[in-house]
């Protein structure tokens, strides 16, 4: 299957096949999935079934793909940002009003917003009286209430939160007794809900539209420096619908959704957030657990889906499979702390799997580079990332589409789209590279 594919990654090629198969430019995306899929009926004689959701996967990969080879054969430092006068702890990418941001959070306790088109620090919200550890975009503030809002947590215990366009500080949350560590959005309600982590041990549940705390999960037996929530697992669980219902925060909704946390007790534990249940403990880092990421629906899950990735103070980044409750990867190469783990929107060529493609992971080290991996093998990197000296190390980076000027053509089959990586340096600066 994927063979083909790669004869149809050159935008010219596909046109000429598109216009051989008769395929109308005004034709409706619902028409030209449907169309493609025939095609690839024809051309491999298999039947539809042989892969769960096969439309879907064809028009995720006929329609978007971005080869890891591109990137690293053309990457490049675009610019970089000065304002921080400490490490970047957290980073993320959001864009309002087709206009293009970042926020940052540093030990300097300062949470910075930046215009990325105009390379402008635009705001600059120093409330916090400790280290900032996370900050995070809420789509919930301005889906519901037509906001622009950051959330950060902080070792002064808090989460707060931000709008930057009227500059003013919103909720506060209280409820930690140690400093908040890592914070994550759900993928369910528009992101009305919001999980924490702290030294306190403790993971604890928010509803942000009525400021109210839901659950405190409590299990591991060290401090919890990472959290993630999973995107939908599908309704095959059904066994932990009867589970301790009278314990049950349905009230959120969503079977399926589980979290994950890793803590400086040198595990990872997932949780379930309908039944409030500990599902499974992951054990295999040595050391502390300082990023947890669910695989994205988003990612493709070539090789992905149902995983966990990793990193860890002992220099190590790890794959765990969800269903079999099983350390399924070991990716070792890093010379210092693994501080952030993120599944990459790129596919490689992967040889062990003739024809085959597999997601890229990768991984940001306080040995001042980051490192990407196939998926499916452990073997030596694929690439490594050096950033300037000047950095000291790398902490916390992420990726990001940004238009790029194209033909008619690509605009319309690749959705003209580049991906850009953007990533925070140990002395403060932020790098973007494209």
């Amino acid at each position: 299957m994927f063979n083909f594919l790669k004869k149809t990654r050159n935008w010219k090629n596909w046109y000429s096949w598109k216009r051989k198969s008769n395929f109308s430019t005004t034709t409706s995306e619902e028409e030209e999935i449907q169309k493609i899929v025939q095609h690839w009926i024809r051309v491999f004689s298999i039947k539809l079934g042989w892969i769960k959701d096969f439309d879907k996967l064809v028009i995720k990969y006929a329609t978007t793909i971005f080869m890891f080879d591109t990137f690293r054969l053309s990457s490049k430092l675009l610019k970089s940002l000065y304002g921080h006068h400490f490490c970047v702890n957290s980073i993320d990418y959001s864009t309002y009003d087709g206009y293009q941001f970042i926020c940052s959070g540093s030990i300097d306790n300062t949470v910075c917003v930046w215009d990325i088109d105009n390379s402008k620090q635009i705001r600059s919200f120093n409330e916090h009286s400790s280290s900032v550890s996370c900050v995070k975009f809420s789509s919930y503030h301005y889906h519901s209430h037509r906001q622009n809002v950051i959330c950060s947590s902080s070792g002064d215990k808090t989460i707060r939160f931000w709008d930057f366009k009227r500059n003013k500080q919103l909720q506060i949350f209280n409820g930690h007794t140690y400093a908040v560590c890592d914070i994550v959005f759900s993928q369910f309600n528009c992101g009305q809900y919001l999980c924490s982590v702290s030294w306190d041990k403790t993971i604890r549940l928010w509803d942000i539209e009525t400021s109210k705390q839901l659950h405190i999960f409590n299990g591991h037996t060290s401090g919890v420096w990472s959290v993630d929530i999973s995107p939908l697992q599908g309704n095959n669980n059904k066994k932990n619908d009867n589970i301790n219902k009278s314990n049950s925060i349905g009230v959120i909704g969503g079977n399926g959704y589980t979290i994950c946390s890793g803590s400086d007790d040198k595990t990872i534990r997932i949780w379930d957030i309908k039944t409030t249940q500990q599902l499974i403990v992951f054990k295999g880092h040595n050391n502390l657990v300082k990023s947890v990421k669910y695989c994205s629906n988003e990612s493709g899950n070539i090789g992905g889906a149902n995983t966990i990735l990793s990193g860890s103070i002992d220099k190590s980044v790890r794959l765990w499979d969800i269903r079999s409750g099983q350390q399924i990867q070991v990716f070792n190469g890093h010379t210092c702390y693994v501080n952030a783990v993120e599944y990459s929107p790129f596919v490689v060529n992967n040889n062990e799997v003739v024809g085959d493609i597999s997601n890229v992971i990768c991984s940001a080290s306080a040995d001042n580079t980051i490192r990407f991996w196939d998926i499916r093998s452990n073997k030596n990197e694929l690439y490594v990332e050096r950033s300037d000296k000047e950095d000291c190390g790398i902490n916390c980076f992420t990726f990001f589409k940004v238009k790029k000027k194209e033909n008619k053509i690509e605009r319309k089959y690749n959705r003209g789209y580049d991906i850009n990586m953007c990533y925070g340096s140990y002395t403060g600066i932020i790098r973007f590279w494209e």
